[in-house]
């Protein structure tokens, strides 16, 4: 018995089966990529903003460009790889020596200054735990034991996650490095992209992506350096042990925009037991101001310049971040101004 099938019917069938190839090729495709994701989009937001400095330097160098990226991979890593593991494992030998003097019992605490019971609202609390640490440690820590367990989870759930975002940046800073060698053709083929989606204003289009991601790019570790570098001197003038790794650990909290008041608030909570009550506030009226700087600063410095109007870059900053973390910081903006200019497309039309 044989069945008659229609051209129209066979056509259907074997469109169908090609859409679901094509469909089944890019799941693949993803699930391959997927561990990479995160170091690509990096290793992209890098190559994109300090393409105008490898630019230079090319030049310079008499256009060798695999010697000019090889030395900027060496001098990102060594700037800002580099300090973070020096950071991870300075905290990780303070936490093993912590560990170790508890249980050899040779950890002592001083005992708290009368000043400390007169702080507000928290002052009493704090003269009588802290007393109490001093005089009967082991004690202490048996009452506080919960708390103790459930922050040592946490905390080491956060040094592997910062262990492997930390690892993500090393190999985004490579491949970013492939990237520059590369950039002119990965620039037409972003064009090429933009043209098939939005026609003759594709260019147009890639150059606000690269303009939004430099200027966020520019913003964020400028105000990062300026807010570590006001935390630093604020440090030194209290005379607070490791201002240095202090101020590192500052601006790369800065960076990622956690900001720098973890550090600064048991800074000041230090100061306050160490130091006389004027230069106590004045020291906390100085962190106070540190960590706030960022909301005049930001809007500032990353909208400089731009076309995109500022609030639209701003709500694209923390909307970004909020939806996906640092990565967010720059594909948020990027993803806002390409939509607002669509938009202006669409209702201008023709005018």
């Amino acid at each position: 018995m044989t069945t008659n099938t229609s051209p129209t019917t066979k056509k259907i069938v074997e469109t169908a089966i090609k859409i679901g190839m094509i469909l089944l090729l890019f799941v693949l495709c993803f699930y391959i990529v997927q561990p990479f994701i995160v170091p690509l989009v990096w290793s992209l937001i890098i190559t994109v903003s300090i393409y105008p400095v490898y630019s230079r330097i090319v030049i310079l160098f008499g256009g060798r460009q695999k010697l000019t990226a090889i030395l900027i991979i060496l001098t990102l890593l060594l700037i800002i790889a580099a300090p973070c593991f020096v950071l991870v494992g300075t905290i990780a030998s303070n936490i093993e020596e912590l560990v170790t003097k508890l249980s050899d019992g040779s950890l002592t605490i001083p005992l708290p200054t009368e000043k400390v019971a007169a702080w507000p609202i928290i002052g009493e609390s704090l003269f009588k735990y802290w007393t109490l640490a001093s005089t009967n440690l082991l004690g202490t820590l048996q009452q506080v034991a919960p708390q103790l367990k459930m922050l040592g989870k946490w905390l080491l759930t956060s040094s592997f996650s910062l262990t492997v975002s930390i690892l993500q940046l090393v190999l985004a800073i490579i491949i970013s490095g492939i990237l520059l060698v590369n950039a002119e053709g990965g620039r037409l083929l972003a064009i090429a992209m933009g043209k098939r989606f939005v026609g003759e204003r594709g260019e147009e289009f890639e150059s606000l992506s690269t303009e939004t991601i430099r200027g966020v790019a520019t913003g964020i570790l400028g105000v990062a350096l300026i807010q570590s570098l006001l935390a630093g001197l604020g440090l030194v003038v209290a005379d607070i042990p490791s201002a240095a790794l202090l101020t590192l650990a500052c601006f790369f909290l800065a960076v990622i925009q956690v900001g720098p008041t973890f550090i600064m608030l048991p800074v000041t909570i230090y100061v306050f037991s160490a130091h006389d009550t004027l230069f106590s506030l004045t020291f906390m009226a100085w962190a106070i101001f540190v960590s706030l700087i960022d909301n005049v600063l930001k809007p500032l410095l990353i909208g400089r310049g731009s076309r995109i109007p500022i609030v639209i870059i701003i709500i694209g900053v923390i909307g970004g971040m909020i939806f996906s973390g640092i990565i967010g910081l720059f594909v948020g903006p990027v993803v806002l101004a390409l939509g607002y200019e669509l938009f202006r497309a669409w209702v201008f039309e023709g005018e």
